[in-house]
């Protein structure tokens, strides 16, 4: 159903490409970060019925099935049962079509067939708004929660490999346990909620279980030889339950520790030789707005457009002044409509895209657009076809206006050389050194 779903999505004003939905059980165990730990209650917001913030996934599955409505990108929503308040509001306040897409599946079968689903989703401005909220949020939660941390002088633990006793700052036991046991879970900075991380880990050594690979062992013993030989004194990267123990989780939307730390200077490190000599650059290939044809370099793409279709983009963003992202969103929304088989400039629709092309020809629409604030929306930053080189291409206006072609209109003053010595004798310079020479 995923893949009908995606296939047609209309709205009143305009149709839109979404990326493949994902249901429920798909989600990552990090979905929602510490949101699930709380054990607030999430009820519904279409109607009264609630579920334990543990059974989520259980919600989800019931907006999809008793009332057609699907949230995307669950997995990014910071604070679930927060969100699910926010809209429970607004959903009684106004119509559900006023905030959601319609979905229109089996769009080419019976009309019996046909149903209609509701996509929620941050390509609406209040609900990215709303995100972003949450996200900061939590962020401030969390980096006060740290704060306490470092702050508490209460601290008293033993470490979980040794009869070492620890009082004061938690980073003592860590320092420790990386030093003396070679065991890290990371900078004691960068780790949040460290009471129960540890008694996470600490719960794992009593029940006789690796910490990286968890497997389950016979005794204390066989387990200290498993993960000295095998290296497993470490956190296992992709175990997501400990996502929420990192403050890295918390700063960048979408994004887990891992991920982030292998993005981090990675290019620097690579490779330290300046030699470049071996460097082969791939072609870029360009595919036309308008057909197939495809070229190596944007020049080329640019005048077959121009020479064949009779459309130049050069001209359509110094006409209209178009800002790059402008430009990004322009190119997004010809693809989009072309791909629905619509005319971009009168929204007629045609059952191919050739026909589609041979009306934009006969009724000189191929370099008409519509209102600005008909295309130049947010959903149209993003891609309608993935890798689209065309978009590699576009440039700042204002950046352009510095090549020689805009310059060439500047007049250029050459430097009068006709007379050195007089210069030399009238110069500013040469006066302040005689005052300097004088007053020494």
């Amino acid at each position: 159903m995923a893949d009908q779903m995606r296939n047609t999505i209309l709205t009143d004003k305009q149709d839109c490409i979404l990326e493949p939905l994902c249901f429920p059980e798909h989600l990552s165990a990090s979905a929602s970060l510490a949101s699930s730990k709380d054990g607030r209650p999430v009820t519904c917001v279409l109607c009264s019925d609630c579920f334990p913030s543990s059974e989520k996934d259980q919600l989800l599955k019931h907006l999809v099935l008793d009332h057609k409505l699907v949230i995307a990108d669950v997995k990014l929503i910071t604070d679930f049962p927060q969100y699910m308040l926010y809209w429970k509001k607004r959903f009684a306040e106004q119509l559900i079509t006023d905030f959601c897409s319609v979905i229109k599946t089996n769009s080419e079968g019976p009309v019996e067939q046909q149903e209609h689903y509701f996509l929620l989703c941050d390509a609406l401005p209040e609900d990215r708004i709303l995100r972003e909220q949450l996200q900061r949020r939590r962020l401030e939660e969390v980096l006060e929660q740290q704060q306490k941390e470092r702050d508490d002088t209460t601290f008293h633990r033993v470490c979980m490999f040794c009869n070492d006793e620890f009082t004061g700052n938690r980073s003592l036991l860590l320092n420790h346990m990386a030093k003396e046991h070679s065991f890290s879970i990371g900078l004691p900075d960068n780790v949040v909620f460290c009471t129960e991380f540890l008694n996470t880990l600490e719960s794992k050594l009593e029940n006789m279980q690796c910490i990286y690979c968890e497997k389950t062992f016979r005794d204390k013993t066989t387990l200290k030889d498993h993960m000295r030989k095998k290296q497993h004194r470490r956190i296992n990267a992709r175990n997501h339950d400990y996502d929420r123990f990192y403050v890295i989780n918390y700063l960048e939307l979408g994004k887990t520790w891992e991920e982030v730390q292998s993005e981090d200077d990675r290019e620097l490190f690579e490779d330290e030789d300046d030699d470049w000599s071996d460097w082969q650059a791939h072609p870029v290939c360009a595919v036309c707005l308008f057909c197939e044809k495809q070229a190596e370099t944007m020049e080329k793409i640019y005048t077959h457009m121009k020479e064949t279709h009779e459309f130049d983009l050069h001209k359509l963003k110094t006409d209209l002044n178009l800002k790059f992202y402008q430009q990004v969103k322009l190119v997004n929304y010809i693809r989009r409509e072309l791909h629905q088989c619509r005319c971009y400039c009168c929204q007629e629709k045609f059952v191919t895209k050739n026909e589609l092309v041979q009306h934009l020809v006969n009724k000189g629409h191929l370099m008409q657009l519509p209102e600005v604030s008909h295309w130049d929306q947010p959903q149209y930053y993003f891609p309608t076809y993935e890798n689209d080189a065309l978009l590699t291409a576009l440039s700042d206006s204002e950046s352009e206006s510095e090549g020689p072609n805009h310059s060439s209109n500047v007049p250029v003053i050459a430097e009068d050389i006709s007379s050195l010595k007089v210069l030399k004798q009238t110069s500013v310079l040469n006066k302040l050194l005689k005052d300097r020479n004088g007053s020494s």
